[in-house]
């Protein structure tokens, strides 16, 4: 099944605002062009965007409850309290804990960690995890990347004698709980200048902000490339703060990573640098891997891990889960996909549910993506677990799902999670009334634009305009991500020179030329097979592409990776 798409022409700047920028940066005016669209022009934002500063992070303190979250960190330490560091099981979780975990491990040993175990505890801070911390003594909590919706559970503990600091990244529900300190930038009454930091990237505001405080602040910035792991694989906005963590991030990763990633990186054989689409598909899944198959304690011992031999011992067993999730994934996936084509009433809906009891908890999530990039619709994926129904929901781009869910939260147990991905428990007497209700809310909210996919074009561009030079400005615009993409650009009148291949039955390798130009470039479209007969025929078409580097052989060359193709 190939899906049409949709091309949306982003608004082309001035001739005056591109000239004068132009010459003020000494760029050439497409890329000008570009800079301008993402909201840069003048000399002193492009050198901000383009050299990324630590001094450019904001001030921690600047966060509602920061200043208390830190002074009754240090009352613990000075008090030889035990200190439980709470997170969440996936990437942005287990990073977020070993981040915390590692900084206070340099000069404090009174701390443990815990994850819940997705199956036991399902998300959230749980009761489970409460008693366990009052058998063991803890009288403090630090809850990363969850607890904002979890009042009931702080309440609890606070009749045991435990206190929390919560740092959460996730939307508060109707009331915050009432803890220590609720470190969380989407508060309403939190007036901190940037609010889409990740579950880590909130953990490592507490310690850039205890440091400041009580130490050197400089030695948090050495644990910025298990920020960067998180930024990535939680899909937030790369931009603002998130960009500078990111840079920063990125650079520790591919020059000087921790042990845990290190090893990580060479069990997954990566031998390039990384960027954040690279760790989205190598590294981020590895770590994802343990408490989808298995538990997360796995995968905070990995990147807690101190020599590189205690972290290749934990990398080896890490990588052998994510095996074991692929299989699950794959599989899944084909008998979720195989059940709304064989059905017409799924196949019709506007939206997707699907639910088998035996599938399995940790990959739904993935299964509920794939079955989005195949029916290009929201969908949620549900199994059994403790009696209940629990579901992975995603979303297509421009609709808020999270919003649509909570229309329907009178026939759930409960719900969480962003715009574009959710999870919800519900009971099976619920089913039928909850799959109907969200049918009808998706069928009223999704326009005829919002079902088919969109390629979002940059810039129309000639070829010829495209060189080294060109590149390497290209290359300075990263981290590329949400809300700073990649730039696409199209090109008119383009035709297959030769070398005109398919591999995989499934994609096509050409070299590309254009009509009134001598620049050919190879380009690389996948899963673009559809329109093979058409480029072997010599039509001319409107090419949408990205522009990168192809290193083969040991050879690194310009190379075209085509998004879409229109014959017209």
């Amino acid at each position: 099944m190939s899906l049409t798409r949709r091309w949306k022409y982003k608004p082309v700047p001035s001739v005056e605002s591109v000239e004068a920028l132009s010459a003020v940066l000494n760029l050439n005016p497409y890329l000008t062009s570009v800079l301008l669209q993402r909201g840069i022009a003048d000399f002193e934002t492009a050198r901000y965007f383009f050299r990324p500063q630590l001094e450019h992070l904001h001030d921690p303190f600047l966060m509602k409850d920061m200043e208390a979250a830190v002074v009754r960190l240090h009352r613990a330490i000075q008090n030889q309290e035990r200190i439980l560091i709470y997170g969440d099981y996936d990437v942005d979780g287990t990073t977020s804990v070993a981040l915390v975990y590692r900084y206070l491990r340099s000069f404090y040993s009174n701390i443990a960690f815990y994850i819940p175990d997705r199956y036991a505890e399902g998300y959230g801070v749980s009761q489970t995890g409460i008693l366990w911390a009052e058998e063991n003594q803890y009288t403090l909590i630090i809850a990363l990347d969850l607890g904002i919706k979890s009042s009931d559970m702080v309440v609890l503990a606070a009749h045991k004698g435990i206190d929390f600091i919560i740092c959460d990244h996730h939307l508060p529900g109707g009331d915050i709980p009432q803890a220590v300190a609720v470190l969380d930038p989407k508060r309403e009454d939190c007036n901190y200048p940037f609010q889409e930091l990740s579950g880590c990237g909130l953990g490592f505001k507490l310690i850039q902000a205890y440091a400041r405080r009580y130490r050197i602040e400089k030695e948090v910035f050495e644990l910025l490339d298990l920020v960067a792991v998180s930024i990535a694989s939680d899909i937030v906005p790369i931009n603002g703060e998130n960009r500078t963590l990111a840079y920063f991030g990125l650079l520790k990763l591919n020059n000087d990573p921790c042990p845990g990633l290190k090893a990580l990186k060479e069990i997954a054989a990566i031998k390039s640098d990384l960027d954040i689409s690279g760790i989205v598909f190598t590294l981020g899944p590895r770590i994802n891997a343990a408490g989808r198959v298995a538990h997360a304690h796995g995968a905070v011992e990995l990147l807690i891990s101190q020599t590189e031999e205690e972290a290749f011992s934990f990398a080896e067993k890490v990588n052998i889960k994510n095996d074991l999730r692929r299989e699950f994934d794959l599989s899944i996936t084909e008998e979720a996909i195989a059940m709304i084509e064989n059905d017409e009433r799924l196949r019709n809906r506007k939206s997707t549910v699907l639910f088998k009891n035996t599938w399995h908890k940790g990959v739904i999530g993935i299964v509920a993506a794939r079955c989005v990039e195949r029916f290009y619709r929201p969908t949620i994926i549900l199994t059994e677990s403790n009696d209940k129904l629990t579901g992975s929901a995603r979303s297509v781009n421009g609709f808020d799902l999270y919003e649509a869910i909570s229309q329907c939260g009178d026939l759930l147990e409960k719900f969480g999670g962003h715009k574009y991905a959710a999870g919800l428990t519900l009971s099976r007497d619920n089913l039928e009334a909850f799959e109907e209700r969200f049918e009808k809310i998706v069928s009223e909210r999704m326009t005829e634009e919002l079902q088919t996919p969109v390629v979002e074009i940059d810039l129309v561009i000639p070829l010829e305009a495209i060189h080294g030079k060109f590149l390497n400005i290209l290359k300075q615009m990263a981290p590329f991500g949400p809300e700073n993409q990649k730039p696409v650009f199209e090109a008119r009148n383009v035709y297959v020179v030769n070398s005109l291949s398919n591999f995989k039955d499934r994609h096509v390798r050409f070299l590309a030329g254009q009509d009134g130009s001598d620049a050919i470039f190879q380009a690389i479209a996948f899963d673009l097979i559809e329109h093979y007969d058409r480029l072997a025929a010599g039509d001319r078409f409107r090419m949408a592409f990205t522009v990168e580097e192809n290193t083969f052989n040991g050879q690194t060359s310009l190379q075209l990776r085509v998004r879409d193709l229109k014959f017209d």
